[in-house]
């Protein structure tokens, strides 16, 4: 496959993890087109975007993290560019630079939709959501992925047009699996040393995985 790379990060309040997200991904990628949706932060992301000069899409108010991500991606393949995307979280930091081995894997043809499965678990609640999850793809697909809300992917230009809108919320990275398998698309999982904003056993962190819970729920009941 020798097609462009464009990256899409979407980012919420992540002000102090961008920067080092952005210079990890211009180090990895050097001519990429990268596009930054900033999801209705109330903080400085968007000034940490526009200073790397990367492309900005500010969504104003709080759309969730598929409407951002379609943003950005519709934005990458506007004018029929054929343009392999990188989905990329605004929080891995230095971490981002791991993303250049799910386009690796995309070039070898080892599957046509490639997903990060971190090496080592950061933060996470008692596992409800993440098993959830699972058995929502597996119900829908027979798929039994080990990691199937991970937010870094490499997809073939194709396979971007086809799972597109995503999936709304946190239920993006169920949806897009579910809609690509039933499209013939290949899955693979590359298992990278990644980082990330870690979701503790807090109060805050059990409210997320709450939303997360009712997002795949919403993916489930519409693609029954």
């Amino acid at each position: 496959m020798s097609v462009e790379i464009g990256i899409a990060v979407t980012a919420r309040n992540e002000a102090d993890r961008l920067p080092a997200t952005l210079a990890a991904l211009a180090e990895a990628f050097p001519g990429a087109a990268v596009v930054v949706a900033d999801d209705g932060s109330r903080d400085g992301t968007a000034d940490v975007a526009q200073a790397a000069g990367v492309e900005l899409i500010r969504t104003g108010r709080r759309i969730g993290k598929g409407g951002a991500a379609t943003l950005a991606v519709e934005r990458l393949l506007a004018g029929g560019v054929e343009r392999a995307v990188v989905l990329c979280d605004g929080d891995l930091g230095a971490s981002a630079r791991e993303l250049t081995k799910l386009v690796d894997a995309l070039v070898r043809g080892e599957g046509d939709l490639a997903v990060a499965a971190f090496s080592r678990r950061v933060g996470g609640g008692f596992g409800a959501a993440l098993g959830f999850a699972r058995r929502v793809i597996r119900s829908l697909t027979g798929l039994e992925p080990a990691a199937p809300i991970s937010g870094q992917r490499a997809l073939r230009p194709e396979v971007a047009r086809a799972v597109l809108p995503f999936a709304r919320g946190f239920g993006m990275e169920i949806g897009m699996t579910v809609d690509a398998h039933r499209a013939g698309y290949r899955l693979v999982e590359v298992e990278l040393d990644l980082e990330h904003r870690a979701t503790g056993r807090t109060a805050g962190g059990f409210v997320h995985r709450a939303r997360q819970l009712l997002a795949f729920a919403r993916v489930y009941a519409s693609r029954r």
